[in-house]
């Protein structure tokens, strides 16, 4: 086992948060080798299995006089020079951005409106250590190395547990929760601040990138958009089943002989044109215009029966247009005053004078 004066770690990778030296167990350090700290580290110390001390940026000389803990445990036969084991965490105090979150599953909402609906929701958050002794001894304990992805499982399971939880308590619809996504985020991130500070962390920023319903709920909601912005449940009805009719007109099958595909087309493209001639009336119309009704249809003319012939004729002849049968008496005219009298009158109705039979 090398003994080792120098202890540094200049080569930080983006996703690390820790990194042992030496990464595959303890080392063997003098009192006085010089441990060196950069800007955005923080060095913890261990000494048989206990952090003895946190080092912050800088170069520091390992002695009992910064680790006052290695006093007593550590002889002097060598003049102060003897070896001990021991190894150093050095751990990454940067922002660790873009960390995602979504939810596996999707989520139950009672929907003010719509309902119960399942919602998926995803975003985005960043951290950084806060305790680095407390972050070691509890996340990462004997790993010569740990990453954001180690810990990335089981920090998105506490963030969809709480905005679960916090969603759950929201009493409104999808149709306005996305101007909420601010406001539900600043609370789920003073919500989340005490998981993460148990391990040492601290959650800096939370965003919420979409919350989003299924596509099926999606699709109805553009059905509803659609059906308000027509304004007219009839006219809507119509225009439908006047589509429905040209794509049935326009894709008449393979089957059957051209003439019937011909005729199927033929009867599509007039109901077509009917429906759609039909629509054209229905907006045209001004709305909310009460209907006239329909005239009714005229009476069929009177009839009669010629006496001779027995032939229908129109009622009120004076001969059979069919046999000539003369079928009214001819009216008797006043000589003196021109009135018309009854057919066989002796005298007239209007001066009494006497009729010419």
């Amino acid at each position: 086992m090398a003994i080792l004066d120098l202890i540094e770690h200049p080569n930080e990778y983006t996703d690390e948060i820790v990194h042992r030296v030496p990464e595959d167990g303890s080392g063997e350090f003098r009192l006085g080798s010089q441990l060196v700290v950069r800007e955005g580290q923080r060095a913890v110390f261990f000494r048989d299995g206990k952090a003895l001390d946190v080092f912050g940026p800088g170069r520091h000389t390992i002695s009992t006089n910064n680790i006052p803990l290695l006093t007593g445990l550590i002889g002097l036969p060598f003049g102060g020079r003897s070896p001990f084991t021991a190894e150093v965490y050095f751990v990454s105090m940067r922002e660790l951005t873009d960390m995602k979150w979504g939810s596996p599953q999707p989520l139950v909402f009672r929907d003010s409106e719509l309902g119960m609906v399942r919602l998926r929701a995803f975003g985005t958050y960043s951290m950084r250590v806060a305790d680095p002794q407390l972050f070691v001894g509890t996340v990462v304990g004997t790993r010569g190395a740990y990453t954001t992805g180690a810990i990335d499982e089981f920090l998105k399971s506490i963030v969809i547990n709480e905005f679960n939880d916090l969603l759950g308590g929201v009493q409104t619809s999808i149709l306005d929760i996305q101007g909420m996504t601010r406001e539900i985020a600043d609370t789920a991130r003073n919500a989340l601040g005490d998981d993460f500070q148990r391990l040492g962390l601290e959650l800096t920023s939370f965003q919420i990138s979409a919350i989003t319903p299924p596509e099926e709920v999606q699709r109805r909601i553009d059905e509803r958009s659609g059906m308000a912005a027509l304004g007219d449940m009839r006219a809507y009805t119509q225009f439908r089943t006047a589509q429905a009719i040209g794509d049935a007109a326009n894709n008449p099958g393979t089957g059957g002989d051209v003439a019937s595909t011909g005729v199927g087309l033929g009867a599509g493209l007039g109901m077509g044109q009917a429906m759609a001639q039909s629509m054209r009336d229905a907006f045209s119309a001004p709305q909310n215009q009460p209907q006239t009704a329909s005239p009714a249809p005229a009476a069929a003319p009177a009839t009669m029966t010629c006496p001779n012939c027995q032939a229908t004729i129109p009622a009120g002849s004076k001969f059979c247009p069919n046999c000539g049968t003369q079928l009214q008496a001819a009216t008797v005219t006043c000589a003196k005053c021109g009135t018309q009298n009854t057919p066989g009158s002796k005298f007239c109705t209007n001066c009494g004078n006497a009729l010419i039979g």
